[in-house]
């Protein structure tokens, strides 16, 4: 059986495999895929139209759309390797999030639009800040048990 194999068959011990996208993680895959076409929609947009304008803005956008997609298809892969690969992506999610926003009120003049992580995702109603924690704390509840 691989780690990616989405069988019902017992793991050892006599426990189930866990699924990331059941529960809690199916809220968190919606969010992640939502967040995904909105931020890579916006940076796709604004480079197209302007990207002299702000190129560190729009090239950051598009990194948050990356690690958002990232996310969401690990969680919908499954497996204890996706689990590890969509943990230490929420947590450079959150070091972004937190450097990008601190940046944003140290130095509001580096950047000449906003990106997706500005302000700690104020324009987003702070779930840029709130998504990977919480994605952090599912991820971990799912460590299988050994």
């Amino acid at each position: 059986m691989t780690d990616t194999d989405r069988t019902t068959a017992a793991a050892p011990g006599g426990k189930q495999p866990f699924d990331l996208g059941t529960g809690p993680g199916r809220v968190l895959v919606w969010f992640y895929g939502v967040f995904t076409v909105a931020a890579a929609s916006r940076a796709i947009v604004q480079m197209i139209l302007d990207f002299g304008k702000a190129p560190l803005s729009y090239v950051l956008s598009a990194a948050a759309a990356a690690v958002y997609g990232f996310i969401t298809y690990s969680l919908v892969r499954g497996g204890e390797k996706a689990r590890r690969t969509a943990l230490v992506c929420c947590a450079v999610e959150l070091a972004g999030v937190l450097i990008v926003g601190t940046w944003t009120l140290v130095e509001p003049s580096a950047f000449s639009d906003a990106t997706v992580w500005s302000y700690c995702g104020r324009d987003y109603l702070f779930i840029p800040v709130i998504l990977p924690v919480t994605g952090m704390m599912w991820l971990r509840r799912a460590r299988p048990a050994g």
